[in-house]
């Protein structure tokens, strides 16, 4: 009795014993599980699907790759060279229409010119050259009809020469400094200008001092001036453009190379202006 007594609490002791086993054994498998599957889920990315790997990039990688790049924008916004073209119409008040036919010269110019950008295309320097034609206002013709230019004009050896004809119709140069600011559409400039007329007089001349030759003696200084006006963009490449420029004309006179005087020189100062409407390209942008 006593014998099967033991035998039976031994089977017992053994099942609770493997009961307890096999419950801890189960939340251990379970609790792997759990871990197992987190770690998979955040390593998911250095697997390879359908043969596309798909590399680990840090935050560090991603600051560190873009810093060129806008660094390198920032160096293009604020280095940024244009150039382009320009043509337009003009009005201009001169010394010659003002004290004979009292009326302005109209003309025409083209242009071409080159600027650089700085502080993000804000603000900008530009270098212009302009070629612009004026249109005759008034003609004296000594052959034709008295002037009040009629008569002799003495060399500095008291070889005459005769006046024949002069017109207003000039060609001038052109060459603009300025400092543009761009804001939305407008583009407001102001600057300083360098300008040559080249106006032209008829005379006769002497040949062994008898005047038998036809001489023309030009305008041949440089005046210095200022410029302002507004630039408004129409579309993204094209600029409706007006401007004013006034120039001081110091000691105007006219030349002849072969001769060693000047006709009219005068000491006077005289103001030259211009009001102008034209058309400006980007080529470049």
């Amino acid at each position: 009795m006593m014998q099967r007594f033991l035998i039976f609490y031994f089977l017992i002791s053994l099942t609770s014993v493997s009961a307890q086993r096999k419950k801890v054994d189960t939340v251990y498998v379970y609790e792997k599980v759990v871990v197992y599957d987190t770690i998979y889920l955040e390593k998911a990315v250095r697997f390879k699907l359908t043969d596309i790997g798909i590399p680990k990039i840090s935050a560090g990688e991603l600051i560190h790759k873009q810093i060129p790049s806008e660094k390198s924008d920032n160096i293009n916004n604020t280095r940024k060279w244009n150039f382009g073209a320009d043509a337009g119409i003009g009005m201009k008040e001169n010394i010659w229409s003002e004290s004979t036919s009292g009326r302005n010269q109209f003309g025409e110019n083209i242009g071409l010119w080159i600027s650089r950008s700085f502080f993000k295309s804000k603000f900008s320097l530009q270098l212009s050259a302009n070629l612009y034609h004026w249109n005759q206002t008034f003609e004296l013709d000594a052959t034709k009809n008295e002037t009040f230019l009629n008569g002799f004009y003495f060399t500095e050896d008291n070889q005459p020469i005769l006046f024949q004809k002069f017109n207003d119709d000039h060609l001038e140069f052109a060459m603009n400094l300025k400092a543009i600011y761009e804001w939305k559409k407008l583009r407001p400039f102001a600057g300083i200008s360098l300008n040559r007329n080249l106006y032209k007089m008829k005379f006769l001349v002497p040949e062994n001092r008898i005047l038998a030759r036809e001489e023309d003696f030009t305008s041949n200084q440089n005046n210095f001036g200022f410029t302002f006006g507004l630039q408004y963009r129409l579309l993204g490449n094209l600029l409706l453009s007006v401007d004013y420029q006034q120039y001081q004309l110091n000691g105007f006179s006219l030349k002849n190379n072969d001769f060693r005087f000047d006709i009219f020189k005068t000491n006077n100062t005289f103001a030259e202006r211009k009001f102008g409407l034209g058309i400006t390209y980007f080529i470049s942008k």
